[in-house]
């Protein structure tokens, strides 16, 4: 099996899933040849929360990995782990966050059963066990001398937050760059397993289409800037929304970014292109990943899953980044599965499913037990038909999980049916200002109305609010098993 994961990748933004202007013929393959799920969301927006909820099955309130920076804690079993002790040869390659990676340290192994571990948190991040870095210092030295001539330079993340276009690193040659590092390390992978006739469990992690917006030159003329739709908004569209919108309308990452009304028109319009051009270069390295697969004559059996950890905010709502914001534009991700024999080609899955649901689907797949703690469900059975008695809702919650506000931010959203509630929480759980956003997505799925304050709504606002409390219930983790009566 192989999860082939990307970084900040909103769920609109492949052909099939609606960008018209989006180059991606080996992913709309991959789902025409499997199942596309349309209503996927993350637990988080942003990467370590919603990558914790990935790798647990767990919801954010009870994995403990709440915001970035936070260690995901040592109790908490990684479901790689589990399918090692099945006799699974698990590797990962690139990003997994799971653990501060704010300076040049190393993010450090946990208990998590891979035989390859291949680390590399960002094309930027300079610390010394980078596995890009040395696979570029190796393969392309003149590159990687061009890029980073002063070992001192570069060395944070905030480098990367305060660009506008892309960093060096970014605009390298193609066959020099991040993405295609993890494709020539995943295709080494698909071919030991190959030779060894393991089974296998291969974990992606794709960095772009991450901020700061830049690919190589020969991905960015593949897209048609003037084809890409303007950032979705209105004029006046924030004045009925939380007060902290416009705070990230006017800075990014809680003042660590530049923010959208920094930008001009024609710099967001380049912003778009270079991240569907980022989209590109992954589509055209997850081609060759495929490739590999169909080489090695294991594609017929290997179940192959490409998602996102959360989405991107890419200038709607006169806003960029991520934060706390529960739009679709960051919560609704693409997810694409293909199991040749056991998942039908042309596969349509309308129901909301979630990233908790990943570790199960994996487990099942292995015929592994669901792990201890995992509170999602595989997927397999929905993709067959088998959808009586699926949730009928979606959950996600942020908890001050990015950089941090004065008071601290916390929201949590709801999506049942047609509606969307996101609460903007208050006192006693924060001393931010309690607040509100309700949409009809039915006639506004471009969440542009806000209707939490509308009285012609109050009823519908109170109901949703209790299906969030059942939820909320829902989601707790009561999987300790009850040893006796009392």
């Amino acid at each position: 099996m192989m999860l082939l994961c990307t970084d900040q990748q909103r769920g609109d933004s492949l052909k099939c899933t609606g960008a018209a202007w989006a180059v991606t013929p080996n992913l709309d393959k991959l789902a025409r040849d499997g199942a596309l799920f349309e209503n996927c969301y993350a637990q988080n927006p942003v990467c370590s929360p919603s990558r914790a909820s990935l790798f647990t099955g767990k919801y954010v309130a009870n994995h403990g990995l709440y915001a970035n920076g936070v260690p995901l804690p040592a109790q908490q079993r990684m479901f790689t782990r589990t399918l090692a002790d099945a006799g699974y040869d698990c590797g990962m390659i690139g990003k997994q966050h799971l653990y501060p990676c704010d300076s040049w340290q190393t993010e450090p192994r946990r208990d998590d059963g891979y035989r390859v571990f291949e680390w590399a948190h960002g094309p930027n991040h300079r610390a010394l066990e980078n596995d890009y870095h040395r696979w570029l210092r190796k393969t392309h030295p003149r590159v990687y001398a061009e890029v980073f001539p002063d070992i001192g330079a570069n060395e944070s993340s905030a480098y990367g937050n305060k660009a506008r276009t892309g960093t060096p690193i970014d605009h390298v040659p193609s066959e020099a760059h991040y993405s295609h590092w993890v494709a020539e390390r995943a295709i080494d992978f698909i071919n030991h397993s190959r030779d060894e006739g393991e089974r296998f469990c291969l974990i992606a992690n794709f960095f772009d289409p991450h901020h700061p917006f830049g690919a190589p030159r020969e991905f960015r003329d593949k897209i048609d800037a003037d084809a890409i739709p303007t950032p979705n908004t209105r004029e006046g569209e924030l004045k009925n929304k939380p007060r902290e919108q416009q705070w990230f309308s006017e800075k990014s990452y809680s003042g660590k970014a530049p923010g959208f009304r920094e930008y001009t028109g024609e710099q967001i319009r380049e912003i778009r292109a270079q991240y569907w051009a980022m989209i590109a270069l992954i589509d055209y390295e997850v081609g060759r990943m495929l490739a590999a697969l169909d080489a090695a004559g294991m594609a017929e059996e290997t179940l192959v899953v490409f998602s996102s950890d959360h989405g991107e905010m890419l200038g709607n709502h006169q806003q960029l980044l991520k934060g706390p914001q529960l739009y679709d534009d960051l919560t609704r991700v693409p997810l694409i599965a293909r199991w040749p024999g056991r998942i039908s080609p042309g596969t349509i899955v309308e129901e909301f499913v979630q990233w908790v649901d990943l570790p199960a689907t994996f487990l099942d797949a292995a015929g592994c037990a669901p792990g201890r703690g995992v509170q999602g469900s595989s997927l397999l059975p929905l993709v067959a038909g088998q959808r009586n008695g699926w949730r009928n809702w979606a959950l996600s919650e942020y908890r001050y999980s990015g950089f941090s506000t004065d008071p601290p931010i916390m929201t949590t959203m709801l999506r049942s049916d047609h509606w969307k509630l996101i609460v903007w929480h208050g006192c006693p759980a924060t001393r931010s200002r309690r607040d509100g956003e309700l949409y009809d997505l039915s006639v506004d799925p471009g969440e542009l109305q806000n209707l939490f304050h509308d009285p012609d709504y109050a009823e519908t606002r109170r109901r949703l609010k209790g299906v969030l409390l059942d939820v909320m219930a829902e989601s707790e983790d009561r999987t300790e098993p009850q040893a006796r009566s009392w």
